[in-house]
């Protein structure tokens, strides 16, 4: 069976459910936001509301989408930078403990983690550190670490670093892995539009975006935006919320809706997403169950706090997705 390596950036992500948005306000963070910190700022913060409930796991839109992957039951692995700190070893642990061949380096600073504050409203407000996660550079990647998988799945938070996102996608296209991006957040692609059309255009066979990610890189709506994506790789897919998601290969466009849930949290929704979508590419699946995997995945994901779910939950999920496969 194909397997899948992923390469973003390694956090410890700190969810933490807050009972009202006095601690936002306190801390000095807009509601909604995702604000990058420093070393200082992220102690404070993590102190400050270390009483509340939390929990903390391997983070990171990618990482979260290759344990996904892993929970399905395909071979995975990532490759990220970690600090040589408690965090680190959080992080490479969780990697292990769900079967991902955890090929994580050592930087100098600490371990990045994401402060995620979720409201009662469960909207998101995220204070991120990058720490050792950005010292992650081309010369710390080797044609080797690319051997014996056949997807590339990687993060759109990493393309401000072009030169190792030229790399990553130069070595993955030479030894014929197909390759899939998801788009991160909208200031991003907005940011570096130009660099994501060159690298979308040379390498990128599957896409993933949300609206807003969308509009920042088209200027169109989400169905304008599909269009352009699809005449530039093989398989586009843009997510809709709670409108589910549509999905363009060559002249075949689907629509795919959401399943009903309770939301609590919908850290980790996009990156499931994916998850389930590659999930279904692997298992040669149209692209109309592909979609419906993807909303399975991402529609549970939403249910917990956090980007992680339970073993009784994953048996649910994998029972109503050996369903789909066998309609």
């Amino acid at each position: 069976m194909s397997k899948v390596l992923g390469l973003g950036n390694a956090l410890v992500d700190i969810m933490t459910k807050l009972n009202n948005d006095s601690t936002l306000d306190a801390l000095g963070l807009p509601k909604g936001s995702m604000q990058l910190v420093d070393e200082h700022f992220i102690q404070k913060a993590t102190d400050f509301t270390k009483h509340l409930p939390h929990t903390l796991a391997a983070g990171g839109s990618a990482a979260n989408t290759i344990h996904g992957l892993a929970n399905m039951g395909i071979d995975t692995a990532f490759i990220g930078k970690i600090g040589d700190d408690s965090f680190g070893k959080v992080f490479q642990a969780d990697m292990s403990k769900h079967g991902i061949n955890p090929m994580v380096l050592k930087g100098q600073a600490d371990s990045g983690r994401a402060l995620a504050l979720v409201s009662p409203d469960t909207e998101r407000t995220f204070a991120t550190y990058l720490g050792a996660a950005i010292e992650l550079t081309a010369d710390d990647l080797s044609p080797e670490m690319f051997d014996g998988y056949s997807y590339f799945h990687i993060e759109g938070y990493l393309v401000q670093n072009h030169d190792l996102i030229r790399r990553a996608m130069e070595i993955a296209h030479s030894k014929g892995l197909l390759i899939s991006i998801d788009m991160a957040s909208y200031n991003v692609v907005r940011d570096n539009q130009a660099f994501l059309q060159e690298i979308i255009q040379k390498y990128v066979s599957i896409v993933f975006a949300n609206e807003d990610e969308a509009k920042a890189f088209t200027g169109k709506s989400p169905e304008e935006s599909l269009d352009v994506f699809a005449q530039m790789v093989s398989i586009a897919v843009v997510k809709l919320g709670a409108e589910g998601s549509i999905i363009k290969r060559g002249n075949e466009r689907i629509n795919v809706g959401i399943i009903g849930v309770d939301c609590i949290d919908t850290t980790g929704a996009g990156d499931l997403y994916a998850a389930g979508f590659i999930y279904g590419l692997i298992k040669n699946l149209s692209l109309y169950k592909c979609g419906q995997i993807g909303s399975v995945l991402s529609g549970h994901v939403i249910e917990v706090l956090g980007p992680k779910m339970d073993g009784m939950r994953w048996q649910n999920v994998k029972n109503l997705v050996a369903k789909i496969e066998n309609e």
